[in-house]
């Protein structure tokens, strides 16, 4: 560990990477109780001391093995004058010595490795307080068939996986998926570019050094060639617990299910324009089999729909949200909310980019939308600023600019 001594970060990552985990974290408490776990020399800890909660208030406890990395948190965090809501902890990750329910959010960037995904997700859970949430990042495949060169590093080191794994992995051990990031290639170079100068100008004796100076080199050397192929992905995760999405099961609609999202999208709306929309859609080129969900009624009606076609941005493929229905007997329930989680998740497994979507700002912001002028996107026709909203699936992927082409059958 002498090696990573007085670097910024221990793992891949950026403030804008912490920033925008927190983002879809949703609201948190004025005064939240947060846990970063693995933190190092608390670059997060920092950042979520001074912006997580409603004030910026919050109260982070950071725990890491390594004393070392505590000190210089210790420091950091006095030069700031946050030493009253930073509180640096040597505690095994494996083993926090926590209470259960002590925690609003558990934050851990890079660090879950070290025990495993699988295991954080269930030991962790227990620490949550009701409505908390958890933060992790993962390293994954980025592509479908990994190179005998990749494989041949991590496979005997720590075996990688498809998202798709480690998101049935989060829902099975009970979570709700609140929000996906998959994080830039800067964020390596953050981490990588102070140690690769480190590892240069290092010293490769006693033999001990020159071990770590070698097992360090191979791993710079193979984000090079190999680093298309893997990256890190942040999940931001709920506890399902009663009343919680988790009580409505949402999966891609079947022809049987035809009827029912017709008539919920009749009852939803005041007149039938948004169902003959979804039959218009059906017979459309811009149909995509596999992004119309439905969520499930605990009697297996269907409870509320919510649909992705293809549009365009300039001649660039995106995806549109719309229409998003539940039934008046399920509003408020949650069952709108589980649906379009799904879809949008369903849409960046699939490789999806950039969703787009006209709708109430207060509601979708709770899924990561922003104002689309924010990246230079417009609507075809008068529409409220902040009413015209976008969300970035895939940070890697440029996002495009100019005016949205929708598909003929919304008639604009």
């Amino acid at each position: 560990m002498e090696l990573h001594r007085g670097l910024p970060r221990q793992s891949p990552g950026s403030d804008a990477s912490t920033r925008r985990l927190l983002s879809l974290c949703g609201p948190l408490p004025e005064r939240p109780r947060v846990l970063d776990i693995g933190c190092g020399p608390g670059r997060s800890a920092l950042l979520l001391a001074a912006e997580a909660g409603g004030a910026g208030l919050a109260e982070v406890t950071a725990v890491d093995l390594y004393e070392p990395f505590l000190d210089e948190l210790r420091g950091a965090a006095a030069a700031r004058e946050l030493t009253d809501r930073v509180r640096a902890v040597r505690a095994d990750m494996g083993a926090l010595p926590f209470e259960d329910g002590s925690f609003d959010l558990v934050w851990a960037e890079g660090s879950a490795y070290v025990i495993g995904f699988d295991r954080a997700l269930a030991q962790w859970k227990r620490l949550l307080a009701p409505g908390g949430t958890l933060v992790l990042s993962e390293c994954e495949w980025t592509v479908a068939r990994p190179s005998a060169g990749a494989r041949a590093f991590w496979d005997p080191r720590y075996p990688l996986r498809r998202p798709a794994r480690n998101l049935a992995a989060a829902q099975a051990a009970g979570y709700r998926v609140l929000g996906v990031h998959p994080q830039p290639d800067s964020d390596w170079a953050e981490y990588y570019g102070p140690l690769g100068e480190r590892v240069r100008d290092a010293d490769a004796t006693p033999a001990a050094a020159g071990v770590a100076l070698a097992s360090v080199r191979e791993e710079l050397d193979v984000r090079v060639r190999h680093g298309h192929e893997y990256g890190y992905t942040g999940y931001v995760l709920g506890p399902v617990t009663a009343g919680a999405d988790g009580r409505w099961p949402a999966r891609p609609e079947t022809p049987a299910d035809a009827a029912g999202v017709r008539a919920v999208n009749l009852a939803a709306f005041e007149t039938p324009s948004e169902a003959d929309l979804v039959d218009a859609l059906r017979a459309d080129a811009s149909w995509l089999p596999g992004l119309s969900y439905v969520a499930e009624a605990p009697d297996g009606s269907v409870a509320a729909h919510a649909l992705l076609t293809r549009c365009e941005v300039d001649g660039t493929p995106a995806l549109a949200l719309a229409p998003v229905a539940t039934d008046p007997a399920h509003q408020r329930s949650g069952a709108g909310s589980s649906v379009v989680r799904a879809l949008l998740a369903a849409a960046r497994e699939r490789g999806e980019a950039l969703v787009l979507v006209l709708g109430h700002p207060e509601y979708y912001a709770r899924f990561g939308f922003t104002p689309a002028s924010r990246f230079g996107i417009r609507a075809p026709f008068e529409v409220p600023d902040e009413a015209m909203m976008a969300l970035v699936l895939d940070d890697r992927v440029p996002v495009p600019t100019g005016t949205i082409r929708y598909p003929a059958p919304f008639g604009v």
